[in-house]
């Protein structure tokens, strides 16, 4: 059962981000190109949290601490992505072949966010996923049976989080409407922060909160895209 479990977190936690990469991103090539950019951008900033957490040593114990951290490191640097792009915007747009790159920021937020989604999910479940490969187990330590199933779960929610994000941060700084920026911060805060819950197995409260966030953080990202409750219908219905 060790194996098909571990095809079923899989699937859970990178089926969707898989479809979203072959769909809109793997054709082309600049896209992939920057969505490595990103995934780099988020491992400095993970390489800048571990060694915060490693100088101070009296504070490496309390899970909070390191969290915090690591999301302003984060934070700090989908800013310097976002200045970095707009900085060499006129050289992309010389070399781009994929012209809704340049005409539409939406997209280079989202390439951007799904660069940033896609490492921190990798890193947040690789672990898990290869102690799910054997020897047969129904928790890890003694744990619930649900732990992986949540944790691929949360890996997706992140991964879609870091994508709605990175549209409404990169809009946010283009039209200097700071309160987006402080929602984007407040709330990979507050998601990371909920997550502490699981340490006392308090998964279907973590996971609930976490999945309403990242439904409102969704809508809101649709919102600032330009998206309109006539264009989902349209969408919806294939139009």
């Amino acid at each position: 059962m060790t194996l098909p479990e571990f095809f079923g977190c899989s699937m859970i936690a990178f089926g969707p981000p898989f479809a979203l990469f072959v769909f809109t991103i793997a054709r082309k090539p600049i896209r992939v190109i920057m969505v490595i950019m990103a995934a780099f951008f988020w491992l400095l900033s993970l390489l800048a949290s571990s060694l915060l957490w490693y100088a101070v040593v009296p504070l490496r114990s309390v899970l909070a601490f390191g969290a915090v951290f690591s999301v302003l490191f984060q934070e700090y640097f989908r800013y310097l992505l976002y200045l970095l792009l707009r900085k060499f915007e006129e050289g992309l747009e010389a070399v781009a072949d994929d012209r809704t790159l340049v005409d539409n920021k939406h997209v280079l937020a989202y390439v951007s966010g799904f660069g940033f989604g896609i490492i921190s999910a990798m890193f947040s479940l690789v672990n898990v996923l290869a102690d799910l490969t054997g020897p047969g187990t129904l928790g890890l330590n003694g744990g619930s049976e649900s732990f992986f199933m949540v944790s691929a779960a949360q890996a997706l929610s992140i991964c879609l989080l870091h994508i709605f994000w990175s549209v409404i941060f990169f809009n946010a700084f283009d039209t200097t409407n700071y309160i987006h920026v402080s929602y984007v911060v407040g709330s990979h805060l507050f998601v990371s922060l909920i997550t502490l819950l699981n340490v006392q197995q308090l998964y279907a409260a973590s996971l609930s909160i976490n999945f309403i966030v990242t439904v409102a953080t969704g809508i809101l990202a649709f919102s600032v895209a330009g998206g309109t409750t006539r264009s989902f219908k349209r969408f919806i219905s294939c139009q």
